[in-house]
């Protein structure tokens, strides 16, 4: 994942990201990356807020078990 100098992560669950996606460049968002497959099973997009924060968008929800 590339830097862009920031300290903190983000990462939201989303059920549709290209639905999500669409809606925030519809609405002027700071997008970094598109919406990309991930070798570990996700599908996300990286966008930065106003204050510089970047936030990730994603599906990976892991199941936590015991």
């Amino acid at each position: 994942m590339p830097c862009w100098g920031t300290r903190h992560a983000f990462y939201v669950v989303v059920d549709d990201v290209d639905a999500h996606h669409q809606h925030a460049l519809e609405h002027g968002a700071d997008i970094l990356t598109p919406p990309t497959d991930q070798d570990y099973g996700s599908r996300d997009y990286l966008a930065r807020d106003a204050e510089g924060n970047v936030w990730s968008f994603g599906t990976y929800a892991p199941e936590i078990g015991g």
